[in-house]
């Protein structure tokens, strides 16, 4: 991308250019479906996830030979107002666990044959206390949107994108109540397992950050620089650039969401290559996945974050794929088709 003075005209650009769906690989979908051997529709969702997958790779046979969990890990100042029962020293150990293998979402990676990126988004450098200022500046958030859409550069057939970083459902709440009004209390949930003191001081916060901000909090950018973190700015971008060169998107939860309402907000079809991998037991996620139009995958009581309720959900897509492609069709099999009468 090439910054001008008006650094976030370029992200407005690219969203002019997304491509649309392939109507032909989702009709071509379809019919082979018709012909598997099962009655219409048996296979329930798994079908039109499988659509789903075809019509933005525009392919009529789906693949996922290169499936891609990338976790975004990024550093909060607003930590420092006791809105997480962890501190941030975390992020560094963790993303050491990430290395070593020795966190939730390498076991899944492993179990379903998904490769696994990490990005390291300046975890030893926090951004600005969203309380008292802006977390990054216009420049630095396009900055950190296109270094996310590296994710996508070294080619993968289907992204999962998820995040890891302390503190960041306190922002990923505080983005929520900017687009969509209401309490703070409503947005905010226990986190890494807040008390009732913690959270108390997590709604606090939020609303702080709310009027720290007002008057600068309509445009869904502004939002994305002023109460995000690089983590949430790096995963709008992968998911911007995963749209541009038609690579469909597993959604995590609660904090991935919030990036996605940020493009959502922007316009209506930035989400259309999406799906939500599942539902998190943390803060209001269903209702802002309501509000996005995305039905979870699977809903598992989950709230770890770092890609692991995306990677499941691949799991199930390479699942509802193996039927799709491997299954023999009613010619194959020998087996009678439904009657005409």
């Amino acid at each position: 991308m090439t910054s001008d003075a008006a650094p976030f005209a370029d992200i407005r650009r690219l969203l002019t250019e997304m491509p649309g769906p392939d109507e032909e690989a989702a009709a071509a979908i379809r019919a082979r479906d018709a012909r598997l051997t099962k009655p219409p529709g048996a296979l329930g969702r798994l079908e039109g996830l499988v659509e789903w997958l075809g019509t933005w790779q525009g392919k009529a046979m789906p693949s996922l030979d290169r499936p891609m969990v990338c976790v975004f890990a990024g550093s909060h100042g607003v930590v420092a107002r006791g809105v997480s029962a962890f501190p941030a020293a975390v992020n560094r150990q963790m993303l050491e666990n990430f290395a070593a293998g020795g966190a939730a979402i390498n076991q899944l990676c492993a179990a379903y044959g998904l490769g696994f990126r990490v990005f390291d988004l300046a975890v030893d450098l926090p951004t600005g206390d969203i309380c008292a200022g802006p977390a990054l500046d216009e420049k630095g958030c396009v900055a950190t949107m296109a270094f996310g859409m590296e994710a996508v550069a070294a080619g993968t057939d289907c992204l999962a994108v998820g995040e890891m970083g302390i503190g960041n459902t306190t922002v990923a709440a505080a983005i929520y109540a900017a687009l969509y009004g209401g309490e703070a209390e409503h947005w905010v949930g226990r986190g890494t397992g807040l008390d009732d003191a913690g959270l108390s001081r997590k709604a606090e916060a939020v609303r702080l950050a709310l009027q720290t901000h007002a008057g600068h909090l309509t445009d869904p950018l502004a939002i994305l620089a002023r109460l995000g973190g690089r983590e949430i700015a790096a995963m709008a971008g992968a998911i911007l650039a995963a749209r541009l060169q038609r690579v469909p998107v597993v959604l995590d939860g609660y904090v991935t969401t919030a990036a996605a309402a940020v493009l959502h907000a922007l316009d209506a079809r930035a989400l259309d290559h999406c799906i939500a991998g599942h539902l998190s037991a943390e803060g209001a996620h269903g209702e802002v996945l309501a509000r996005l139009g995305l039905t979870p995958v699977l809903s598992l009581g989950m709230r770890l974050g770092e890609a692991s309720g995306a990677a499941l959900a691949l799991g199930v897509l390479k699942g509802a794929l193996a039927c799709h492609r491997d299954m023999a069709t009613f010619e194959q099999a020998g087996v009678a088709g439904k009657s005409s009468d």
